[in-house]
Order: C-alpha cells, then sequence, then structure tokens
C-alpha cells in the first residue's frame, strides 16, 4: 500500500495524536489535493457533476487513514452536507461486510466534525477522510480487507468507484470511520458585506438616542 508524505500531512497529525495520547486533540484530519488529482478537461464529467478520488493513504502503529476529494466538475452549483456513503468489495467484487461509523468512535478521537451544509460552485472542491485500524485481535476471525472502494456523496446519491493504491486493511475490527464533508478551497468572492449607509435606526451624530 502507498504511503504519501505530501498527500496526507494532515492526516499524519491525527495518527500521531491518536497513538501517543489518551485524548489527542481535535485536529483537520484532511490532506490537501495533489496537483495531480486535478482531472484533465478531456476526462468526461459524470452525469451528477462531480468527481471523487483518493488522495493516498498515511499509516502508524496500525492506524490508518485515506483522504478522499470530491470536485464538482460540471456547471453548475453542487449541494452538499453529511458523510460520505461508503461501502467495500474483495478483490472478486463481492461485499465486504464493515461498519461504517461517523466520525471516529471507538476508533481514534479528534475525527468528529459534524457535518454542515456546503454549496460547491463548478471547480470548487471538498474533502473527507476514512480511518481505520489494522488490528487483529482474534485469531480465529478472519481479516477483512477491502481491494474495491465505492463512494456516493452522501446516502440516496449515486455511488462511484474510487482507485486505490492498495488495500483497506481492516483486520479484524470490521469498523470504519468517515469524517464529514469539508470546504477545501475558501470561496475568493466571499467577502463582509458593507453597508453603504448606517440604517435610520443606527446611533450616529445626527440620530443621536
Amino acid at each position: 500500500m502507498r504511503r504519501s508524505s505530501g498527500l496526507v500531512g494532515g492526516l499524519a497529525g491525527v495518527v500521531l495524536l491518536a497513538a501517543c495520547t489518551a485524548k489527542p486533540a481535535p485536529v483537520d484530519p484532511l490532506p490537501e489535493p495533489p496537483d495531480e488529482v486535478t482531472p484533465s478537461p478531456s476526462v468526461a464529467c459524470p452525469p451528477e457533476g462531480i468527481r471523487i478520488t483518493e488522495l493516498g493513504v498515511s499509516a502508524a502503529m496500525g492506524l490508518r487513514a485515506m483522504g478522499l476529494d470530491l470536485v464538482n466538475c460540471g456547471t453548475q452549483p453542487y449541494a452538499l452536507r453529511g458523510y460520505p456513503a461508503v461501502s467495500l468489495r474483495d478483490a472478486d467484487g463481492d461485499p465486504v461486510k464493515v461498519r461504517i461509523i461517523p466520525g471516529a468512535t471507538g476508533i481514534t478521537s479528534g475525527f468528529d466534525a459534524p457535518p454542515t451544509g456546503l454549496v460547491l460552485r463548478p471547480g470548487e472542491r471538498a474533502g473527507a477522510a476514512l480511518l481505520w485500524r489494522n488490528t487483529v485481535t482474534d485469531p480465529t476471525v478472519v481479516a477483512t480487507e477491502g481491494a474495491q472502494l465505492d463512494v456516493a456523496p452522501v446516502a440516496g446519491r449515486p455511488a462511484y468507484a474510487v482507485a486505490m493504491d492498495g488495500t483497506i486493511d481492516l483486520g479484524n475490527t470490521g469498523r470504519l470511520g468517515v469524517s464529514a464533508w469539508k470546504r477545501r478551497d475558501a470561496d475568493p468572492t466571499t467577502e463582509p458585506v458593507t453597508p453603504s449607509a448606517p440604517p435610520s435606526s443606527a446611533v450616529t451624530p445626527d440620530n443621536p438616542l
């Protein structure tokens, strides 16, 4: 499995904190997307107007973290709120039984920011992350490994096959944590609104209380 240093720098922070302290401080688990994941203009945009890709995996002491990148590759604004809807398949394409956890309760902490509503304009991105442990606690239980990953932006929307460079090796934990989508890049046109004149009820030299 690829061990990305540049792709998942933000994720490495939550991994190391979880390994070294009982209650790590909340951190931003989302890696910045590298230049090479920017879709080529020649690649057709899916009908829903979004594209989801994997950013790589960070690993430390059995704890794994994978970044996901969602880009609005369409021509219309795209509303998004919640958690990615994730499912796994084995090398033969058969479903893998796994418990999907919003956040990371029971896996680690510092990964549980609630979802917020987003509207992505064409070209804007959102990020999320998957978190799991490659731990074998019962030698009588076969370790679980997901070789294929399907991700829908949220439950009820179409799922997309997401190419992975490696596998999701869950050991026999059977749990996969998922963070909420978070905007990656600030809206460059969003600025504080400056009123052209004070309202009539404002306290001014000409309008005292």
